[in-house]
């Protein structure tokens, strides 16, 4: 199974009738919840239950907005709801009488109020075929929607895997430069302890107490986490589907382990300067992840 994208974009064109067809558009970006929208031209409003349940069963996260526009015969008269139009220039006229104001009422702007203009076309065999057609194309549209999310998804999984192998490349530059650089740690440490306690200080002592403190200071957790959390992130990927929230809680841990090794290895000096580069390195390729992942559904 594929990840899927939260970017795709999906239209159909139908034909009810010689005088009556529509266009279908649905398109979605990256959001943290399912977030839908619908744009429905009015006396359609029986389709929203239906359209959103489609856009709920085959959608898991994402904006979502759905548009249908409808295209009637222009050859058509166009007419204007009288009873309506009539209420208007009536509230006109009593406001103007009531705030003794100046002025006639503009039949352009009133015209553009909503419901004013109507077609004589909008009749109720229209919008019942109208309708019917549009709850047969949705699936269909939303399965072309999904290719296109499945197919933007694949780009977002090959970027990410490259992402994994850079990653993977600087956990184990740190593990080749560990021993060396704890070795260094205990060697100065030894001095420092040694420099300030004098010579009758209890040796061994000493030492038990200085392996004690390289032991804390060790980065091996550390890596092994890293590994087994790019091992976990490259099978969540292979498996596919709706991996985005589990994919960034992970890169939220990878985060968390980075800091954890720089933190230890901050003051170490000598190649310890070079494990701090790479841990910078895999805290940049991190981001670059996360930056990917907030379009993964």
């Amino acid at each position: 199974m594929p990840i899927y994208s939260m970017t795709g974009f999906a239209r159909a064109q139908v034909r009810v009738h010689d005088d009556l067809c529509y266009t279908l558009s649905v398109k979605s970006v990256n959001h943290r919840f399912l977030d839908v929208q619908l744009r429905l031209p009015s006396g359609l409003d029986m389709l929203e239950t239906e359209l959103r349940r489609a856009l709920k069963e085959n959608l898991v996260r994402g904006h979502v907005e759905l548009t249908l526009s409808v295209d009637r015969n222009s050859q058509q008269r166009a007419g204007y709801n009288r009873e309506l139009v009539a209420s208007y220039l009536a509230a006109f006229s009593a406001a103007r009488k009531e705030f003794e104001l100046v002025g006639e009422a503009d039949l352009n702007g009133i015209l553009r109020l909503p419901g004013a203009l109507q077609g004589d076309n909008h009749d109720d065999g229209d919008l019942t075929a109208l309708a019917a057609s549009v709850q047969q194309e949705i699936t269909p549209l939303l399965e072309e929607l999904k290719v296109m999310r499945a197919r933007e998804g694949e780009s977002l999984a090959a970027i990410l895997n490259s992402t994994l192998d850079r990653l993977t490349e600087a956990v184990d530059g740190v593990a080749v430069l560990r021993p060396e650089v704890e070795q260094r740690y205990q060697d100065r440490l030894t001095q420092r302890l040694l420099a300030a306690t004098g010579p009758e200080f209890n040796r061994q002592r000493l030492l038990e107490e200085v392996a004690v403190m390289v032991e804390r200071s060790d980065i091996a957790e550390e890596l092994a986490r890293m590994v087994t959390h790019i091992g976990h992130f490259r099978e969540l990927l292979a498996a596919g589907g709706e991996v985005g929230k589990k994919l960034d809680f992970l890169l939220q841990e990878m985060n968390r382990e980075a800091n954890t090794l720089l933190s230890k290895t901050g003051s170490v000096g000598g190649k310890g300067t070079r494990i701090t580069e790479l841990g910078l390195a895999m805290k940049s390729e991190i981001e670059k992840a996360r930056e990917q992942i907030q379009n993964v559904e």
